[in-house]
């Protein structure tokens, strides 16, 4: 057996939390492998809604077992809120045992977030536009080497480690200014690590080969988006891990040879959080006009999205990155009553045309040279079968699978798993 991943191929919020809820029933794992409680993965169903952080998006199909694997970073507050809001809900993942950790996944200390705020409030104009929770700062002591991990909460010396990790923490921050008050911060911190110890602690790497070894069905969940990969994306306006097909191998422990299908989210049109470049964004009523109709507003942090045409030239990118063998179109009915919809399909570079994603779009900006299609001007969310797809919709997908040289076996047409269609 394979791993099967699906991930983003835009700027993240692409709606991979839905498609895992639709695709779960057919796996045995579900694997989140990278990120941190910056993602919001929304799912809704049964006329409820919900927001998910770091728990995998499998987590409501009892049945299947949802692993949160060594290449994410954890915030425990977060992970206990989040847990229990679930438990109001009368889903208990704990109780049904069907949410492991990884040991190697990395905790997010009160002291990352205020690094966090310091080194972005530093940048100014120039920052990032960071969520704040203490991802970077946490992937940065990851590679520096004096990370903590889920599995040191176990070991009887994670204090004295918890203590010397905030000291070398406070000492930075003392160049910073001021060092604001965390006492209230860090005490819901060690509560969190007691309730953290209740949820079984799993070598991941070792679960997910024993799971394939035995025949059985894994996904690997990814979070955010891969132009926002830290090695290919946007850079520096970007995550701190790797969001692409790569970032499953070493966020779960899986050999590349192992990896199956990889299935890449786009939304019909296009959207980011946050800084950075966005060669097809519409600042203009057009683009208000999508933030409005695709409620482009970040699950997590609430923050507007920025709103523009799809851009042929990176899916392709991420298409390549990847090694895409299925496309999945979110979003289809945000355009249901635009006459025209535009595809960028070229940039025009520094006065060269060309149809790639170059190495440097910040400081040179890439303008866009776009084709118009015809919209399909009919009600999409009602559409349960491939069949009731209006035809021009079709002739829209037809061309963006011939543009992208992939097939799309997916088509969502609003957030309830129902308004999903096998194409």
């Amino acid at each position: 057996m394979q791993v099967d991943v699906l991930l983003g191929l835009q700027w993240g919020d692409e709606g991979k939390g839905k498609i895992v809820d639709v695709l779960c029933p057919k796996y045995d794992l579900i694997a989140r492998f990278q990120g941190g409680p910056n993602a919001g993965h929304t799912l809704e169903f049964d006329n409820k809604k919900f927001v998910l952080n770091t728990i995998p998006s499998g987590i409501f199909n009892k049945n299947t077992l949802n692993l949160i694997g060594n290449g994410v970073v954890i915030d425990p507050i977060i992970l206990k809120k989040e847990l229990d809001g679930l438990k109001e809900a009368k889903v208990d993942p704990i109780a049904e045992k069907n949410l492991v950790i990884a040991r190697k996944a990395h905790l997010i200390l009160p002291t990352h977030q205020l690094l966090d705020a310091a080194s972005e409030s530093k940048m100014g104009s120039a920052k990032i536009g960071s969520t704040l929770k203490g991802i970077g700062p946490t992937y940065m002591d990851k590679t520096g080497r004096n990370g903590l991990r889920v599995g040191d909460t176990t070991l009887s010396n994670f204090k004295e480690k918890y203590e010397k990790l905030k000291e070398k923490h406070l000492n930075i921050l003392s160049h910073y200014g001021e060092i604001p008050d965390f006492e209230e911060k860090e005490a819901a911190f060690f509560e969190a690590i007691d309730f953290l110890r209740t949820i079984p602690h799993v070598d991941s790497e070792h679960l997910v080969n024993r799971y394939l070894d035995e025949g059985k069905k894994v996904l690997a969940e990814g979070a955010q988006g891969t132009l926002l990969d830290i090695d290919f994306g946007s850079y520096p306006f970007v995550t701190s891990s790797n969001t692409t097909t790569a970032g499953a191998c070493t966020g779960l422990g899986i050999a590349p040879n192992r990896i199956g299908k990889v299935i890449g989210i786009f939304k019909a049109y296009c959207t980011r959080v946050g800084g950075g470049p966005f060669p097809t964004e519409l600042d203009d009523e057009v683009g208000e006009k999508l933030r409005k109709l695709g409620h482009e507003f970040g699950a997590t942090t609430g923050r507007s999205r920025r709103t523009g045409w799809v851009d042929i030239p990176a899916l392709k990118y991420a298409i390549m990155l990847n090694g895409v063998t299925d496309l999945v179109i979110m979003k289809a009915d945000v355009l249901d009553t635009f006459e025209e919809i535009k595809v960028c399909t070229k940039y025009n570079y520094d006065g060269e045309v060309i149809d790639y994603m170059p190495y440097d779009i910040n400081s040179i900006k890439p303008e866009p040279i776009f084709e118009t299609k015809e919209g399909w001007n009919a009600d999409t969310t009602l559409i349960r079968k491939k069949e009731e797809v209006p035809e021009k919709l079709k002739t829209y997908i037809k061309y963006l699978e011939k543009t992208l040289g992939k097939p799309i076996t997916y088509l969502s047409v609003g957030p309830d798993r129902k308004q999903t269609i096998k194409l």
